[in-house]
């Protein structure tokens, strides 16, 4: 499935359970079938109650997770206590050598691995006021290929944890209405088309500067660091749109 296929999908969903099983289809799809969502640093209003905090949502296998939750390896579980610091995306086999990892959180990423969970990847989602999420994937196969689908991970991961959002009650969402200029849409509607700052301008018949003056508003108001991220909360929210695209790929 597209990106742009997943967000009309997950606009039609009504249920947490329902956006969950989206994205484990589309991460299977690449190869990727085991699926976690976890909210780290804060309570997240939606979530899947068979499942202790800081879980959201999972299909991880039952064993493991029993075990993982009886013995709270969330508490030494390099995939939590590290998100917070890491930036980007990044790839549990290479934890080792971006951190100096204690043995316990070795010994952690080594169960999981007998337990089915192999190369694993997941995706930090940072949120207002501090609010830390993260997504992780991790395939049964021993030929999955993370660094080859990192990118379309990561945007689906941001697309799930955007459409999370958007279903929360709104008086715990608590979000005021996004206004975008004229030009703050067109700017992320030729975003979206896969267009750059400079094509942008030529476009529009503006500079390059202004452009990216235009987007830098545009991810402001929507609250966001990330250009691609901005697109797909301008289209959950209805503020672009890209007609007679429905087949159209973001850029990532």
């Amino acid at each position: 499935m597209e990106l742009f296929g997943f967000i009309e999908c997950a606009k039609q969903t009504q249920s947490l359970s329902a956006l969950f099983d989206l994205l484990v289809k589309c991460a299977t799809e690449q190869g990727f079938t085991e699926v976690a969502y976890g909210a780290l640093t804060y309570s997240e209003p939606l979530c899947q109650l068979k499942h202790p905090p800081p879980a959201v949502a999972l299909n991880f296998p039952a064993q493991w997770c029993d075990r993982y939750f009886e013995r709270k390896y969330h508490a030494m579980d390099p995939v939590v206590t590290r998100t917070p610091t890491i930036s980007g995306p990044f790839l549990w086999d290479q934890l080792a050598d971006r951190c100096q990892l204690h043995p316990s959180e070795q010994a952690v990423l080594d169960e999981s691995r007998e337990a089915g969970l192999k190369h694993g990847i997941s995706v930090p989602l940072f949120g207002p006021w501090g609010q830390v999420s993260v997504v992780s994937f991790a395939s049964q196969f021993d030929d999955a290929d993370p660094l080859d689908r990192m990118s379309y991970l990561n945007a689906l991961a941001w697309q799930f944890h955007i459409a999370v959002k958007e279903m929360a009650p709104p008086a715990q969402n608590g979000k005021p209405r996004v206004q975008l200029s004229r030009r703050e849409a067109d700017c992320l509607r030729w975003t979206a088309e896969g267009k750059s700052s400079w094509d942008i301008g030529m476009i529009l018949n503006i500079s390059e500067n202004t452009v990216n003056f235009h987007i830098k508003n545009a991810m402001r108001k929507l609250g966001t660091t990330s250009r691609t991220v901005a697109v797909v909360s301008a289209i959950r929210l209805n503020l672009i749109e890209l007609p007679g695209r429905p087949n159209a790929v973001m850029p990532i």
